[in-house]
């Protein structure tokens, strides 16, 4: 709220956040923590006490029932270590749900789904900055596996046994750099095209909105020279 000019210094904000009702704050570090400033509001009655306990008894309850203040034998998962972090049981499980999930696509002339059959002497060129850059794969707040984990477009397609080129165009999301020869001269080449494009952390995330939604830099050219 101190950024939005709502209030105008963190005991200001503490007061009006925890009036309207929040208990948890996300914050910046104890030394910058809004809701260091409560005892201060208290003591100048900004807030009551009771006001108080009934913001801290649900997080409480909580707590209660996930098991915080149990002893470690009743904890189911205070037996895990580190071994279970990205397990095969594990990668699996995400690879189901992968599956199972789905995404809405313009189906022209039936070209999809791709099939493993169909694509056999098939010539297939993956282009453009997400084909085969894992780290600009995921989006903000997501936990970044370990790279021999991640499956780019180009991995995934070349585990299909189909004959598959590869161009960047532009090594990045912002594309400054683009090299539309290297990308004529794989798709030219090519019986089916996938281009892989987008934005990524690097353009936009959390503090880092755009005005508008065109895609960066050079990516829409890349687009274009790909379907002529």
């Amino acid at each position: 709220m101190l950024g939005h000019h709502y209030t105008h210094s963190f005991l200001e904000t503490a007061v009006a956040s925890v009036n309207a009702g929040c208990n948890l704050e996300l914050s910046y570090g104890l030394r910058k923590n809004v809701f260091m400033h409560i005892p201060q509001a208290l003591a100048m009655g900004n807030i009551t006490l009771q006001m108080l306990r009934d913001r801290v008894r649900p997080l409480f309850y909580t707590r209660m029932r996930l098991g915080e203040f149990d002893p470690p034998a009743m904890n189911p998962y205070s037996s895990l270590d580190l071994s279970v972090v990205q397990s095969p049981e594990h990668r699996n499980l995400s690879l189901e749900a992968a599956v199972k999930s789905f995404v809405l696509l313009k189906n022209v002339r039936g070209t999809l789904p791709l099939r493993a059959q169909d694509l056999s002497g098939q010539r297939l060129a993956v282009v453009g900055p997400f084909a085969d850059n894992p780290r600009v794969l995921f989006g903000d707040y997501a936990p970044v596996p370990e790279p021999q984990y991640i499956y780019t477009p180009r991995r995934g397609l070349e585990m299909l046994g189909a004959n598959v080129s590869f161009a960047a165009g532009c090594s990045e999301p912002r594309c400054q750099q683009y090299s539309r020869a290297e990308l004529v001269r794989v798709v030219g080449a090519a019986d089916v095209v996938l281009v892989c494009l987008g934005t990524g952390v690097d353009v936009e995330t959390e503090a880092k909105d755009r005005s508008d939604l065109s895609l960066p830099g050079h990516q829409l050219e890349l687009l274009q020279d790909a379907v002529q």
